[in-house]
């Protein structure tokens, strides 16, 4: 195969990757206008509000459909719930230091759509890329891992983290298993943890950019922004994995039902 092959496919991955991404692109393009223009609201209403005029646009012109809108609702709710553990004053490891009215204790309600942004990355990617797993472990298998990552992030405070051990757990259920993604007509393959730790490091990117932005704070940013530690890759690397076995597990009961 030639260069202009090569040239070619990239473009159009990176095509799809934009329409994959659309959302998120949205969301931090909205982050961005809230650090100068508010539109007399407070910054993290204006969030919020402007944010679910988003998903209403992407479904009302077809960008997105009701069923994904679901999903990203889930996400949205699951975040919500990691948001009002991680910023108790019991816990802090972020806080919401500004005012407004859309808020949950101290948890603004816009937060939420930072993790449905993952989530409709991984929603999206799946249709545009027409994603096929192989070796892929059992949903059952994969449901009960998903559901240990996501008590981890609670219950480490309080007992060890077993985030080590939960590394290994995966290094053994997905070793085999590989993503199948198409760009054009050519189907191209993948290692499943790879693609987890790809995504993961280009949340970390986002995160950068939304803490830089003042979209929320960790303690050692309250004076003067710095680039989040690395260490946060491996949080969302595993939030990541959270995301995609809650996509591939909707998209196999759905399937299932269709059968049935």
């Amino acid at each position: 195969m030639n260069l202009p092959f090569y040239i070619t496919e990239l473009y159009f991955f990176t095509l799809k990757q934009i329409r994959a991404i659309l959302f998120p692109l949205l969301f931090i393009g909205v982050l961005f206008i809230s650090n100068y223009y508010s539109f007399g609201l407070f910054r993290y209403d204006f969030l919020f509000i402007a944010t679910l005029l988003i998903q209403v646009l992407l479904v009302v012109f077809k960008l997105e459909t009701k069923d994904e809108a679901k999903t990203i609702f889930l996400f949205h709710i699951i975040g919500l719930c990691l948001e009002l553990f991680k910023t108790h004053p019991s816990v802090a490891s972020w806080s919401y230091p500004e005012p407004g009215y859309l808020k949950i204790a101290t948890v603004p309600l816009y937060s939420g759509f930072m993790y449905a942004a993952v989530g409709s990355y991984i929603a999206h990617a799946w249709k545009v890329f027409k994603l096929e797993l192989t070796n892929h472990p059992s949903y059952v298998v994969s449901v009960a891992l998903c559901s240990v990552i996501y008590l981890n992030f609670f219950t480490n405070h309080y007992i060890y983290d077993y985030r080590n051990f939960l590394f290994i757990a995966l290094l053994i259920v997905y070793f085999k298993t590989n993503v199948h993604y198409t760009i054009r007509t050519k189907v191209y393959r993948m290692p499943l943890l790879l693609s987890f730790l790809l995504i993961g490091f280009f949340v970390w990117v986002a995160e950068n950019i939304a803490t830089y932005f003042g979209a929320w704070k960790y303690p050692g940013q309250l004076h003067e922004w710095h680039v989040v530690s690395l260490q946060k890759i491996t949080s969302w690397f595993l939030l990541v994995i959270i995301c995609f076995i809650v996509v591939a597990s909707l998209k196999y009961f759905k399937r299932k039902k269709k059968i049935s």
